[in-house]
């Protein structure tokens, strides 16, 4: 008897599981969304999107800003913690760095969903969602050698080392212009995707190297800066700048042009897929994603299609 009646309570548990992630998914619950710096256009769309997916799935959310430091991001996620967040949405501050506060999270039984960078370990979010930069700085370096020519001198500015972005767009621009060997790279600097410290570091390459032809950023931030800089001495009409990210202020200096290219990040459909996929995991244990990594390939936008991204960073291009 005592048996029989052990596994009609385990069945009945299990019949009521389903109707308990129902009720808890009713009944809402607070989503933490995490980014970095929203005074960057990229990052800001990132949250905005984020938190108006969540409220229109019946969540209440909270944006917040580690703005890259680690023990700031590990404090939200305390206060996540505490808050008891349903999940959390973040875009982890260090790649090797934010593996311990995504852990805290873990151990506190709340789902984590990682969008724009990654973290080096596997196993531990329900997601990681990025952009294919590989193949955005690829193709930007394409367009970039269809500007500048297959000789001269450039320079490049780097995003910050904790983010493996950085080294993937620095390697997925390298992928195509070691191919010429008259395109000489004489200088680099860390900008850590920085407007004003990309004007310092233009500024700083300028004065090592004057008679550069061109100039490859990792982000929009940075070449906008760099654009700054050159504007300042005279030489931007003799020197072509790439940008990455697609940002409304990358955009408009494209239409002016100022900048050659900037390679759009669909930072929009992957802020909303992470909401949609931790509300998939909410109410049935899984995200419906085939894998945790997921990459969403980059556009290009020149002065030839950039009449079609007025507003960049949209749900729609």
């Amino acid at each position: 008897m005592k048996t029989k009646k052990k596994a009609l309570i385990l069945a009945a548990v299990a019949l009521a599981a389903p109707l308990f992630a129902a009720q808890a998914h009713a009944a809402g619950g607070l989503m933490t969304i995490i980014v970095n710096d929203p005074s960057n256009p990229y990052w800001l769309t990132q949250g905005n999107v984020a938190a108006a997916e969540a409220k229109k799935l019946g969540y209440s959310a909270n944006v917040t800003a580690s703005k890259g430091d680690t023990n700031t991001e590990s404090q939200l996620i305390d206060t996540a913690i505490t808050n008891k967040s349903v999940a959390i949405i973040l875009d982890p501050a260090n790649a090797s760095g934010s593996v311990g506060a995504v852990k805290k999270a873990v151990a506190a039984n709340i789902p984590v969903f990682l969008v724009n960078a990654e973290i080096n370990q596997e196993g531990l979010a329900k997601a990681q969602l990025v952009s294919n930069n590989a193949q955005g700085a690829a193709l930007g370096a394409q367009q970039w050698v269809k500007d500048v020519g297959s000789k001269g001198t450039y320079v490049e500015l780097l995003g910050a080392p904790s983010d493996n972005n950085a080294a993937t767009r620095s390697n997925g621009y390298t992928s195509v212009l070691s191919q010429y060997p008259d395109l000489k790279k004489v200088g680099s600097q860390v900008a850590n995707w920085d407007r004003t410290q990309g004007f310092k570091a233009m500024q700083s390459l300028l004065q090592a190297h004057p008679d550069i032809t061109g100039v490859v950023s990792g982000n929009d931030e940075m070449a906008l800066g760099a654009i700054a800089a050159l504007k300042q001495v005279g030489k931007l009409e003799n020197v072509k700048v790439s940008g990455f990210d697609g940002s409304p202020t990358a955009v408009d200096a494209v239409k002016a042009g100022e900048l050659q290219y900037t390679v759009l990040q669909p930072v929009a459909t992957f802020s909303a897929k992470a909401v949609q996929q931790a509300d998939e995991f909410l109410k049935t244990g899984k995200t419906g994603a085939k894998n945790e990594k997921q990459l969403f390939d980059c556009v290009l936008i020149t002065k030839t299609n950039v009449d079609q991204y007025t507003s960049a960073f949209t749900l729609s291009k």
